[in-house]
């Protein structure tokens, strides 16, 4: 009895372990890239373009999981990236091939981060792991409760080969070189928090937060340090980088000097937002005398509350000054228009034989970028003839552009924030409205 009991016990434990594995073989979906080797042996055993694209759908795309589809709609991945990825670059799949094959065995490390990830989060919601293979826009993303992971960055190393990278691609030689495949389990816990986040607003610093956010969540679930060198060298420099942030956050136009972008800044490293989040999470948590409700309120965080956002900036104290006066002290820099060279702004008397608009700032902008739009009443209230023959002064303060005009009519040109100074600070948005007379 004791015996046949004891048989029982022992089968049950077999199959509840068996069962958890395949509960995590489950959350954890790998299939994309065995299909994504299968399509490039294919495409590379032959040079006839129509059967390089006809084996990439049928053996990747039309078997691909809801992962691969997620990852190409949240980086535009087109047949045409994938397929010039592929003929352009072929030392570097040979090289990261091996890598990406072997990415099923971190099964169990990723089941115990994720439990270390609840363990100070309760309320953790599932989420399904993809790793699929792209066209080199993302080592990681998320969609809902999907975390996407684009394999042939997130799994290459210091040794996986980057001689072909175009300039464009240059960033990843840096990142390959801290061997991103050997933080995956970071890499995966990162975007696990962003399956838990409220959604995104728009701005630099709400979107630097959102990283943030889940930058140092990581680290305190996974009692480690974050791998990525935005976080040490941000440390090692941060009176000056808050300086500049503090400045450039309101600037519209400066986002990839923040993230995802090798715009250049001054310190040469890309992605120190995720710096800046990370720290104003930092100070925040070590503000907070309830660590575990400073946890919550993090991933919990409502970006469309401006109040409980700056709150929880205000209670971090990372800010030299308050929001609203740093804010102040942008609005104060910006250039703005001063007035129409031809006529007042809002005259109800404009000739209709008039044939350009001379816009005049209050300071020299950069005599580059450059921004028009329709006002509320739309294309029919926006001259004809606005797009051939625009062009600034020579001190670029003034921009002229060719109008053509019809007697008794009113129009309008919305000058947007686009135009900005060398510094990229932005233009103040203005909206030239007039009406015309008969003659």
């Amino acid at each position: 009895m004791i015996k046949n009991t004891l048989i029982l016990l022992i089968t049950i434990l077999v199959l509840t372990n068996c069962q958890s594995g395949k509960e995590l073989n489950q959350n954890v979906i790998t299939s994309d890239i065995t299909n994504f080797w299968n399509a490039y042996d294919r495409i590379t055993a032959t040079q006839d373009s129509v059967l390089q694209y006809k084996y990439l759908d049928s053996l990747y795309f039309q078997k691909g999981t809801v992962g691969l589809e997620g990852i190409r709609q949240a980086r535009n991945y087109t047949p045409e990236d994938y397929i010039n990825s592929i003929n352009n670059y072929p030392k570097f799949w040979h090289s990261i091939r091996e890598n990406t094959l072997k990415v099923s065995k971190i099964n169990s490390e990723l089941e115990d981060g994720i439990k270390k990830f609840k363990a100070i989060y309760p309320k953790l919601k599932p989420a399904k792991i993809y790793f699929t293979i792209g066209a080199f826009r993302t080592g990681g993303t998320t969609i809902d409760s999907l975390v996407l992971i684009g394999s042939e960055i997130s799994l290459a190393d210091s040794t996986t080969e980057t001689i072909e990278f175009p300039e464009s691609l240059s960033h990843l030689k840096l990142h390959f070189a801290t061997n991103p495949s050997k933080h995956l389990i970071f890499l995966n816990i990162h975007e696990y928090v962003h399956t838990q986040q409220n959604l995104r607003v728009f701005n630099i610093l709400s979107l630097t937060l959102y990283e943030g956010v889940a930058e140092f969540i990581a680290s305190k679930a996974l009692e480690k340090k974050s791998p990525n060198p935005q976080i040490e060298f941000g440390k090692k420099n941060a009176e000056r980088i808050r300086e500049v942030f503090e400045t450039e956050m309101f600037y519209p136009n400066n986002l990839y000097k923040w993230l995802d972008g090798n715009a250049p800044n001054e310190f040469g490293m890309r992605d120190l937002g995720y710096y800046v989040g990370y720290q104003i999470c930092e100070s925040y948590y070590n503000q907070s005398d309830n660590k575990a409700d400073a946890i919550k309120t993090m991933i919990e965080l409502d970006y469309t509350n401006e109040s409980e956002v700056e709150d929880f900036i205000k209670k971090s104290m990372y800010f030299s000054k308050p929001l609203d006066s740093l804010y102040q002290s942008f609005e104060k820099k910006r250039p703005s228009v001063v007035g129409i060279k031809q006529f007042e702004n809002k005259s109800q008397n404009v000739s209709p034989t008039t044939k350009e608009i001379t816009i005049e700032f209050s300071q020299p902008l950069n005599g580059y970028n450059t921004g028009v739009d329709f006002g509320e009443l739309g294309q029919d209230a926006f001259p004809k003839g606005t797009l051939n023959g625009r062009q600034w002064s020579d001190d670029n303060q003034s921009w002229t552009i060719p109008i053509e005009l019809e007697p008794n009519k009113k129009y309008q040109i919305y000058i947007t924030n686009n135009f900005r100074t060398e510094k990229s600070i932005p233009l103040k948005p203005y909206l030239i409205e007039f009406k015309t007379g008969d003659k």
